[in-house]
């Protein structure tokens, strides 16, 4: 009797110390803020020529949104995972292609735009530089992606320019 009545509190805890721990971690507003970009896009340069495909979803739990870009002659590919730092409160994008290019961008939502920059590194001439990469969600639901690269902070190098548009 003795031994049921201790398997009886040790279910009863478990049960209780499971549904405790059954909670979204990552289910709140700022891990929210960049939500705007899951789904499956089309995205055109400004010419409106395609530049390529991006899925991005959700995954561990909603902490993680992972991007899946291929461009349009599928030669280029590319993964991030963008997350929330709830200690550094800023969002983080850590960028890996398959041409070994490695991006990590932060930074945070401001209105409609979610802004991450690179730390500022020195390029092969000894000048300071760092990307920045806007995402702004337009009235329509597409959303333009804007990479500039920017030296000396005044000299600007567009990167890339997409306009992202839901395919499904």
């Amino acid at each position: 009797m003795k031994n049921a009545f201790i398997l009886s509190v040790f279910v009863l805890f478990s049960m209780f110390s499971y549904s405790q721990n059954d909670s979204c971690e990552c289910c709140t507003e700022k891990h929210s803020e960049f939500d705007f970009w899951i789904g499956s896009w089309t995205v055109t340069n400004p010419d409106g020529e395609l530049a390529g495909n991006n899925i991005i979803d959700k995954i561990q739990d909603k902490c993680i949104l992972r991007e899946n870009w291929t461009s349009a002659k599928g030669n280029y590919t590319g993964t991030s995972s963008n997350f929330y730092n709830y200690t550094k409160k800023q969002w983080e994008q850590i960028w890996i292609d398959n041409k070994g290019g490695s991006l990590h961008l932060k930074g945070n939502r401001f209105g409609n735009q979610m802004i991450l920059k690179t730390d500022v590194a020195k390029n092969k001439d000894g000048q300071p530089f760092y990307h920045k990469v806007t995402w702004t969600v337009n009235d329509d639901g597409s959303v333009r992606q804007y990479w500039e690269t920017i030296t000396n902070d005044k000299d600007i190098t567009i990167a890339f320019d997409g306009l992202y548009k839901k395919t499904e």
